[in-house]
């Protein structure tokens, strides 16, 4: 059901959420508690009964950690990326760690411009 409501509402929706994510992880762990996921899927209006609620916890979060990955979450919702996606997600990877020289996990325009020009 959750998974039908997610697809039907497409990528703005899935993006979104994982925006809402960053913003909401206040200590920068990757991982946000209950209470917070909950008021996630409130805010992008995929509330659902309690009941079901407590279905979808005990999926995401396996670990018995109280907390949620966002990468889990997709990953639950959407599954397992196909070849195609793997392949280029490695691609744009390799990209960024070459213009990531600091390996500061940003890359600023002037670190772009010394290896990219539009001409």
């Amino acid at each position: 059901m959750f998974r039908e409501t997610l697809s039907k509402r497409g990528v703005r929706v899935v993006t979104g959420l994982g925006k809402y994510f960053r913003q909401a992880d206040k200590n920068r762990n990757g991982l946000l508690p209950k209470t917070a996921f909950k008021e996630a899927l409130k805010v992008f209006h995929l509330e659902m009964p309690e009941e079901d609620f407590e279905s979808l916890w005990l999926i995401l979060d396996d670990n018995k950690s109280n907390k949620v990955d966002y990468g889990e979450f997709t990953h639950a919702v959407f599954g397992e990326m196909n070849e195609y996606r793997k392949a280029f997600v490695r691609k744009v990877s390799f990209a960024y760690m070459k213009l990531d020289f600091n390996k500061t996990g940003s890359v600023p325009m002037v670190d772009i411009r010394k290896c990219y020009c539009a001409k």
